[in-house]
């Protein structure tokens, strides 16, 4: 334990740092998670935290820590988005300057929150990684402290606090989940949890296209992809930070992966069901227990570690996960180019009672017949046996169907 970098004690300290600071954020208990898994599943709702997320956390605790002098220069961050809120937030409660570097295109929602939270904001780069080297070279230059987004022994201790109240509201819990980019939440929870009860199972979550955990545990030390593309910008992390990375080691049991299609479905899930709005970084737990449920023992809880989505992000991920659940059909049927065909089409698929989302002719794509023009329609459906439904009707009425 000593040879560490955070140490049980160092969560409790934080967890007496941050009284009055942030939330104790609740738990709900998830139905339709409970039923697959077969036993009672609660998520912790650190999208209801304070700026968003559970960073605040962290960076309250880092910056709650500088020396008078330290704090005179002010703080610097790199983040896209949830950290940078988290920073700014904490900077403000403690009257210091904040800079924050996010990389090129993040999303408007958390850009503006981060400025509304006091700090001055920069773009560098395309990713979390691009905008970190920002950072470092904005603290050389100007004395300010940079305040890492997972890879410090402080921003792991107040993540822990997470684990402190899981263990507090659901103390029968068997297994916890925690989605994971750095991996300053994940271990920090693992820590927490696994000092007071070491036969919880913790098993951490990644983006299959950004999961860099993986490779490292297997390797035994970090290691950086060569690239990652996500929507769940969130945990985006090329490579794990050394600091969590001991404590992950140590503590955690599994590391899992979840594809996009899981994280969409899974985001509609916690929408449609749970009335919570969850940033796709923060679906990825319940992407998890969504994709093999039997595989986590009961009690299990699942954090939903933010809700900061951009409405247009939100608006594409719910048709991803639609279309993934089987509630959103688009296809494209040849039809003859003749007055009265397009109607007769529209009529088969009122009769198979599915809603038209929109409509769109082609009629100079070179495989048509001269004859023939190209229809491509998106219908809403109530699930996957109405699709196949749908679909077979369509073919029985003779139309050919191109997807794709």
């Amino acid at each position: 334990m000593d040879s560490l970098p955070v140490s049980f004690d160092d969560v409790k300290a934080a967890r007496s740092l941050l009284e009055g600071v942030i939330r104790d954020t609740p738990v709900q208990g998830s139905r339709p998670l409970s039923e697959r898994v077969g036993g009672p599943v609660w998520l912790k709702c650190e999208n209801l935290q304070r700026a968003g997320s559970f960073k605040i956390r962290g960076a309250y605790t880092r910056i709650s820590r500088l020396t008078p002098h330290e704090s005179q220069h002010g703080v610097v961050a790199a983040s896209a988005g949830n950290h940078a809120q988290g920073v700014a937030l904490a900077a403000s409660l403690r009257g210091i300057r904040s800079t924050v570097f996010m990389p090129e295109g993040a999303p408007i929602p958390k850009v503006q929150a981060t400025r509304a939270y006091g700090a001055e904001v920069h773009f560098h780069g395309n990713s979390v990684d691009d905008a970190l080297s920002a950072a470092r070279a904005f603290a050389e230059e100007t004395g300010a402290v940079l305040v890492h987004p997972f890879d410090h022994p402080d921003i792991v201790a107040g993540q822990g606090t997470v684990g402190l109240e899981i263990l507090e509201q659901v103390p029968d819990v068997r297994t916890v989940v925690v989605c994971t980019g750095g991996g300053g939440l994940l271990a920090g929870i693992a820590l927490a949890v696994k000092s007071s009860r070491p036969d919880v199972r913790v098993v951490g979550v990644q983006a299959d296209t950004a999961a860099a955990y993986p490779a490292s545990l297997a390797a035994g030390h970090p290691i950086a992809l060569d690239r990652m593309t996500t929507m769940a910008d969130g945990i985006a992390v090329g490579c794990p930070g050394q600091v969590p990375f001991a404590l992950v080691q140590k503590y955690v049991d599994e590391i899992l992966t979840v594809s996009e299609e899981s994280i969409s479905r899974a985001l509609l899930l916690t929408l449609e069901r749970a009335k919570l709005v969850v940033e796709p970084a923060g679906a990825a737990a319940v992407a998890a227990v969504l994709d093999d449920p039997r595989a986590f023992e009961p009690p299990v809880a699942v954090v939903l570690s933010g809700g900061n989505i951009d409405p247009l992000l939100l608006m594409r991920v719910l048709r991803h996960g639609l279309a993934v659940a089987g509630r959103f059909l688009s296809f494209r049927a040849r039809i003859s180019d003749r007055p009265g065909a397009l109607v007769e089409l529209l009529a088969e698929v009122a009769a198979a009672d599915a809603s038209v989302v929109e409509v769109e002719h082609m009629r100079t794509d070179p495989r048509l017949r001269v004859d023939e023009v190209e229809v491509r329609l998106q219908l809403e459906t109530r699930g996957e046996e109405h699709c196949e439904e749908v679909l077979a009707r369509l073919r029985a009425a003779g139309y050919p169907l191109v997807f794709g």
